[in-house]
């Protein structure tokens, strides 16, 4: 590869198929926006992990991530703390990594900000978990992880089609899961603090957005070295109803049964295993310890951000 190298890694099976149909076209369109560059399709679940540690070991200066949340935290797997920039192309139904950080999801705006915007040092998460299958597993994530409730949701969302959008099929599933869900006893340890009781779901947030267009950190900075971890109580299905609509603007913070807090370490365990997903995907069960890891990745964002 050339020293100016560029990768496109791109999900086939985002945006329900549309990605890889579409390839060759937007491939083009995004030469004459001038972004060029080889392309690697992914095959499988977790492959993109694999060619994004494969393009940055032959040389790749700038990995271009195509397709919804998903495919980028698997690009984000195989690049934390690697010398290479990160840029990403939003296909998929999942569009809140791109939200957080202004990037446009308009595919002709994205492709100018991959190719010349300004680029931005951010933190990323790293959670330690237990899998299916009772093994200790790590992943890196650059937006949110969260365990509880939002583990249940993201699996009951990726089974729907979602054709409606990210957002309507999120809020479909998390009303779905809500009332099909038992709250549990939770143990959260920080920095310097512990939280126990029973609790419905532990966020913790690197960056703002999240599950379609949620604001559910609407404070967290991607760039401070903390996550932004809430904790959302033992709440009924009253405080559903009433504090449900107040998630797409960052208002359910008030309620006096969430709390948010700071830390650059959190560890959740739990009396049965919860579920943990980390931008929009369910990946394995508690016990978890989540940590930041500053300055991991550089991020193509607008040159406004």
């Amino acid at each position: 590869m050339s020293e100016n190298a560029t990768v496109f890694l791109v999900n086939p099976a985002a945006s329900n198929g549309a990605a890889g149909k579409r390839w060759p076209e937007l491939a083009h369109r995004a030469a004459r926006l001038g972004l060029q560059g080889e392309t690697l399709f992914s095959e499988r679940p977790g492959h993109l992990i694999e060619l994004a540690r494969g393009a940055v070991d032959a040389g790749a200066r700038l990995v271009v991530a195509v397709g919804g949340d998903g495919t980028l935290n698997e690009v984000v797997n195989g690049i934390a703390g690697r010398d290479v920039e990160l840029a990403t192309i939003p296909l998929g139904t999942g569009m809140d990594f791109v939200r957080s950080h202004g990037i446009p999801s308009k595919f002709d705006d994205a492709v100018r900000v991959a190719a010349g915007g300004n680029t931005r040092t951010i933190d990323a998460g790293r959670v330690r978990y237990r899998t299916w299958a009772g093994e200790e597993a790590e992943r890196f994530f650059a937006n949110v992880g969260s365990v509880g409730m939002s583990g249940a949701v993201a699996q009951r969302a990726n089974g729907m089609s979602k054709a409606l959008g990210g957002r309507a099929t999120f809020f479909y599933a998390l009303t779905r899961v809500f009332f099909e869900w038992e709250n549990t006893d939770v143990t959260v340890r920080l920095d310097g603090a512990e939280r126990h009781g029973r609790m419905h779901d532990v966020i913790v947030a690197n960056g703002i957005w999240h599950g379609g267009g949620m604001m559910l950190a609407p404070q967290a900075q991607p760039d401070d070295g903390l996550f932004d971890v809430v904790l959302i109580g033992d709440i009924g299905k009253v405080d559903f109803l009433t504090t449900a609509p107040k998630l797409y603007k960052g208002k359910h913070i008030s309620h006096p049964k969430v709390e948010v807090l700071r830390t650059a370490r959190v560890e959740v365990d739990a009396a049965e295993h919860l579920p943990i997903e980390v931008e929009g995907e369910q990946i394995g069960t508690t016990p978890a310890a989540f940590e930041i890891v500053p300055g991991a990745l550089r991020l193509r964002v607008p040159t406004s951000s």
